[in-house]
């Protein structure tokens, strides 16, 4: 390469690294907590035009064509598309739209009004991939990343009357997207969380942290920041139940710490409590329901509240298997985490990717722990100069909707990603700074796969575990790789072997109803060998040393155009424990006996 081309290069990536960051600032205008505010929902049906070779312009989209002359025509139309309704995915209500991959447009028309002294926010949920927004013939801003909220500010934007929003949403697969071009889950596109107009006052609260030191039972240590022209308010923490009125007050940018002590009754499994919270400065009221807990390690051993717990865990997709689409309703989000609670776990991996913020929600009500995950996944391209600055957005966004949640215990931020990658180590390694600077009050951890498995011996080594706080790994010890000798013998040699070591994945695919095969002629895909890989997993843990931790892939079947046996995939993958159909194998009954044990060992 000449230096002119590569002198060239270097300007393209500038140009491009500024085109991106500029985006999403655009995207990021002080997010405002959409659930404890006034708002408008835009739930509900939206016109959609699918577009699969992105060839639709929005000028050309914005206006409904009236046509002249005979000769006119006009490839783009809302007039008489099909309508979908939001939140949901596009695949799963369209059956052309099924497997589709590609821009879809959406279009809506709302009543609106201009409001004294309210500021107001076109907020989204989430949109799978990429969004471009527009009102009233203006772009907003764009949004790359599929599970994580955005907002545009619109208050000086919107009319008295009816107000037209278009959203151009892209669920193409990118070389540098995260995740990138592979991945085992059903790539369900469009609006597939809420769409709401929130509205706060000029002046107001516009993110809080408030949640126990690390390695407190009682020191709260956060803080809280304002968005407007007035920022230099008191601001006052309010916990009834405990009495607690604390006082601070924002500096001239909007900041304030919060530190104080107070006697709480600790959430746990056991026990969720949470608190009844009010902030209030002169401008702005906002309230949640926080709960307040402890989790660290020590050595290898995992504390939540001081105490030692095993984890006992279980991997869900964000999908309703019995809808098959996209879960983003409280009715999807019950049945899932109902399901887990009656296995028996205390913890939900929620994989690969931030789930929806009532998922959050619920498990916390419901006593159940959450590993979040962020969706960098196997084959992502490190060595793009905009893949580092995606993965920080994302774990910033991620981080900035569930701080205050309790059950979120565990920061996961890569899964299955391979030593050698190019720049691979250095950006994630980067990223676990970046999130430890961000929070410091959970664990913090990289899943890996790529541990040796020779003469029945396990070697767990990455450069990834020196800056993780478990041991988290995936092995498929029976399905994908054979036994080499009993799995009551087999032998460890674990790197940073002071860490606790937890089993994020194990398991096999089994159709449901294939069974009744006697267990030394059971082959794969029955019921009776999934089983068999389940009880010989379950002796193999005996020999882990540090074992704190399983978690079997995965709840459900679901939904991933990688698996086509045509047989017994049929566009499933089929290591749930849970048919698509909620029928229980074989293996699930093996896994509940485990977990109850456990239980009662506790």
């Amino acid at each position: 390469m000449s230096r002119l081309q590569k002198i060239c290069k270097a300007h393209i990536v500038t140009i491009l690294l500024a085109f991106f960051l500029v985006s999403k600032a655009n995207a990021q205008t002080a997010m405002v907590n959409a659930a404890s505010r006034n708002s408008i929902s835009l739930n509900g049906k939206w016109k959609v035009l699918s577009d699969p070779g992105a060839a639709g312009d929005w000028k050309k989209i914005w206006i409904e064509p009236k046509p002249q002359k005979k000769t006119d025509f006009f490839e783009y139309s809302f007039d008489g598309a099909p309508e979908l309704n939001v939140p949901s995915d596009f695949n799963s209500q369209l059956c052309e739209l099924a497997f589709y991959e590609g821009a879809v447009w959406y279009k809506k028309t709302v009543t609106l009004f201009k409001k004294k002294n309210t500021r107001q926010f076109l907020y989204f949920g989430a949109v799978n991939y990429s969004a471009d927004v527009y009102l009233n013939e203006e772009k907003l801003g764009s949004h790359e990343g599929g599970f994580t909220p955005f907002q545009f500010e619109i208050t000086d934007k919107i009319k008295d009357g009816d107000n037209t929003i278009i959203v151009k949403t892209d669920n193409r697969r990118l070389e540098n997207g995260i995740p990138g071009l592979g991945y085992d889950w059903m790539n369900y596109g469009g609006l597939t969380r809420d769409v709401k107009v929130i509205e706060t006052p000029r002046t107001y609260i516009a993110d809080y942290f408030i949640q126990l030191k690390k390695g407190s039972l009682n020191n709260v240590f956060g803080w809280v920041r304002l968005n407007g022209e007035n920022l230099s308010q008191e601001i006052t923490v309010r916990i009834p139940e405990l009495n607690i009125a604390y006082k601070t007050k924002a500096d001239s940018s909007g900041y304030a710490k919060l530190e104080f002590l107070s006697k709480f009754k600790l959430w746990s499994p056991q026990n969720p409590k949470r608190y009844h919270v009010i902030l209030q400065c002169a401008t702005d009221s906002i309230t949640d329901e926080i709960g307040f807990r402890s989790i660290e390690t020590k050595g290898s051993e995992i504390l939540l509240n001081k105490k030692s717990i095993f984890i006992k865990a279980v991997n869900i997709h964000e999908e309703n298997p019995i809808k098959k689409a996209r879960a983003f309703s409280l009715e999807d989000d019950r049945l899932l985490l109902n399901s887990a609670k009656e296995l028996g776990c205390n913890l939900v991996r929620l994989a690969h990717y931030p789930h929806n913020e009532d998922m959050i929600k619920e498990a916390e009500k419901m006593g159940l722990m959450v590993w979040s995950e962020l969706p960098i996944y196997q084959n992502i391209k490190f060595s793009d100069s905009l893949v580092p600055y995606k993965m920080q957005d994302m774990l910033q966004e991620m981080i900035a909707r569930d701080k205050n949640r309790c059950s979120v215990v565990v920061w996961s931020l890569s899964n299955e990603t391979y030593p050698g990658t190019p720049n691979r180590d250095k950006a994630l390694i980067d990223l676990t700074e970046k999130c430890k600077a961000i929070d410091s009050t959970r664990l913090i951890t990289h899943v890996i796969n790529t541990q040796g498995y020779t003469n029945n011996s396990f070697h767990i080594w990455d450069t990834l575990y020196k800056y993780s706080d478990l041991i988290a790994l995936n092995e498929y010890i029976g399905w994908y790789i054979p036994w080499q000798g009993k799995p009551s013998e087999v032998k460890w040699k674990v790197d940073f072997s002071n860490k606790p070591v937890f089993i994020s994945e194990f398991g096999a695919e089994a159709l449901y109803g294939n069974r009744n095969v006697p267990a030394d002629q059971a082959s794969y895909w029955s019921e009776e060998y999934q089983e068999q890989v389940y009880k010989n997993q379950i002796e193999m843990f005996k020999t882990i040393p540090n074992l704190r931790g399983v978690c079997p892939w995965l709840l459900y079947d679901y939904r991933s155009l990688g698996r086509m046996h045509p047989v017994y995939q049929k566009g499933y993958n089929r290591k749930g424990l849970i048919s698509e159909n909620g029928e229980k194998k074989k293996a699930w009954f093996i896994m509940n006996d485990y977990y109850t044990k456990k239980k009662n060992e506790n």
